[in-house]
């Protein structure tokens, strides 16, 4: 395929599906979104009697695992490995799956591209992704940070530092959203960030702990608590809704501005967490050109912002962007140039 032609991007969520086509200069000629869906190809087959011509797919996937490091075009041989990476993205994993059998049940003949949210982060140096572990476990079960929004910090970083017009930028990535993470990007590549081996380390998200104690968690399963009421707490009860009762940030700060206490101190911890993680990035880096946020809440609340930078002035950070997130652009791209060879 070459650079032209309509590119549909499947972006499969967890329980969503968001449908986009790009055409050659990257507008969107026709768009969908589907709050709720089970991988029924219903949906597809209704928006594609109304969209333009299709040249090529581009899926979102979460997990590439330790072999996939770039776009690959989909056969059965990259399905199988897709499949057998389930149980490291078990929530997102399946619904990338559901959406590249429902293209194929509906555009048999299209050719279909998997791009991977770890991808971004496979150049990051040895000492970032390696766990000090028993090496018998970290061989045997490939234990390593992998690191995922790659596709949103990809877009980003590069998008900040053409603002910036800083070349070979250090660029601090931060994604905000119901998920969150950091990314220390020097001249466009990963060098660090701070979700690792699954997406619930690093950062306070809407639902997910972020960093938590190991020992903690040891001591709660010692303590009792049934193994699979802790991953439910921790992937969805934890976060801003564990420490608020809602992990919206929007009704988190109107709740702290009507004087919850709670919700104060959710937003403190937030914010102090994400100062933390960004200084931590910073240093990775050997210093900061740029910061940029992303992603819903990265987008949209300024409050938060102006707290997290006014905090970190110590940093001498003298670009900071807020750029919308487009993870479809960046899927549209990589799924022309794997295609083109």
């Amino acid at each position: 395929m070459s650079s032209s032609g309509h590119v549909l991007v499947v972006n499969a969520g967890s329980s969503s599906l968001k449908l986009t086509v790009l055409g050659e200069d990257d507008s969107v000629l026709a768009e969908h979104h589907a709050e709720r869906w089970h991988g029924e190809t219903d949906p597809l087959e209704r928006f594609l009697t109304r969209a333009p011509e299709i040249r090529a797919v581009g899926h979102r996937v979460v997990h590439g695992g330790p072999g996939f490091t770039a776009a690959q075009r989909v056969d059965a041989g990259v399905r199988a490995v897709l499949q057998q990476l389930t149980g490291l993205a078990p929530l997102h994993q399946p619904r990338a799956l559901a959406g590249i059998d429902a293209v194929t049940a509906v555009l048999p003949r299209v050719p279909q591209v998997a791009c991977f949210d770890t991808a971004f982060h496979a150049t990051m140096p040895a000492f970032a992704t390696t766990y000090a572990l028993p090496a018998r476990w970290r061989l045997k079960w490939d234990l390593r940070r992998y690191g995922f929004h790659g596709l949103s910090h990809s877009y980003a970083s590069r998008k900040a530092a053409e603002l910036a017009g800083v070349a070979d930028a250090r660029v601090v990535s931060c994604h905000l959203g119901a998920g969150a993470s950091l990314a220390a990007v020097r001249g466009g590549r990963s060098v660090d960030t701070t979700m690792g081996f699954t997406p619930l380390a690093g950062l306070v998200m809407a639902t997910r702990s972020g960093d938590v104690d190991p020992g903690l968690l040891v001591w709660l399963l010692r303590a009792g608590v049934p193994l699979d009421e802790l991953e439910d707490g921790l992937e969805h009860r934890s976060g801003l809704a564990g420490l608020a009762g809602t992990g919206d940030m929007r009704d988190v700060r109107r709740a702290a501005d009507g004087g919850d206490q709670d919700a104060v101190l959710a937003l403190e911890v937030y914010a102090h967490r994400l100062r933390q993680a960004i200084s931590a990035m910073t240093t990775s880096l050997g210093g900061i050109d740029v910061l940029v946020f992303t992603g819903g809440v990265g987008e949209h609340d300024a409050v938060l912002r102006d707290d997290v930078v006014n905090g970190l002035s110590f940093l001498g950070i003298e670009h900071v962007h807020v750029v919308r997130a487009r993870e479809d652009l960046e899927i549209a791209s990589q799924t022309r140039a794997a295609l083109a060879g």
